[in-house]
């Protein structure tokens, strides 16, 4: 029954490696999406339909059923896993569920990536800046100097693509109507990472309510934001160790 990571946007597997250090597990995967550090295979379609049925064949290939834990877009398909195919997991854990808040409003950069022409634009600069330009930002969103080097590096034209098709394919109601499925699905336990300076996925009372709403248990990490796992692997490793205990 392996633990499963699959990380976001506009990520590599190696986001995971602090966090992993600290897990109290030693059957630890990580899963890439096409795109996010693993290469696009000829037809994918870089839909979030088409991530679903990704991660379910990669899910269907495991010893399952696991305990699935999902970042930013990986949240998101690890939600929608949870609530189409529940037989294939025995927990998720997700730090995205105010998203699914009837209220939520793709954030700035996402309304960029979601409007032609202005989406292609802003990727070409994100991609196209100087490697050490990217380096000094993801140090900046916590990572040390090794990791934010290996980030930077796994951002390629392909992932910037990936993301215009992701986002795109998602635009409101999609948000609300994934949140729906999650609500009537069959329940497996749940965790709610809520980041309380996270300012990308509707804020820590958004999170809070959608932990109630799905009767999910809440981590609440003060303080910190988007990329908890690379700002504290120790105290968001301690958040999945302590529910995993109650998780039978």
């Amino acid at each position: 029954m392996p633990l499963v990571l699959v990380h976001g946007v506009p990520e590599a597997d190696t986001i995971w490696e602090g966090l992993r250090s600290e897990l109290d597990r030693d059957d630890v995967i990580t899963l890439s999406p096409p795109g996010f550090g693993a290469p696009v295979p000829e037809g994918f379609g870089a839909t979030s339909d088409g991530y679903l049925a990704w991660l379910i064949d990669a899910l269907e290939a495991l010893d399952g059923p696991v305990d699935l834990v999902g970042h930013d877009w990986g949240g998101g398909h690890v939600l929608r896993v949870a609530a189409t195919r529940p037989d294939l997991i025995r927990s998720w854990c997700i730090d995205m569920a105010g998203i699914t808040d009837p209220a939520y409003v793709w954030h700035d950069l996402a309304q960029a990536w979601q409007t032609p022409g202005v989406g292609e634009a802003a990727i070409a600069e994100m991609f196209g800046a100087p490697l050490e330009a990217r380096i000094e930002s993801w140090v900046g969103f916590g990572a040390d100097a090794e990791t934010a080097r290996k980030l930077a590096l796994a951002g390629t034209p392909a992932m910037g693509a990936c993301i215009l098709t992701l986002y795109r394919s998602s635009l409101q109601p999609k948000l609300t109507e994934w949140g729906i499925e999650l609500d009537t699905a069959e329940r497996r336990p749940g965790l709610v990472i809520n980041a309380t300076e996270d300012g990308y996925v509707g804020g820590p009372d958004s999170a809070h309510r959608a932990a109630l709403r799905f009767g999910a248990q809440e981590a609440r990490l003060e303080g910190l934001g988007h990329w908890w796992m690379l700002q504290n692997p120790r105290l968001g490793a301690a958040a999945l160790n302590k529910f995993y205990t109650t998780v039978a």
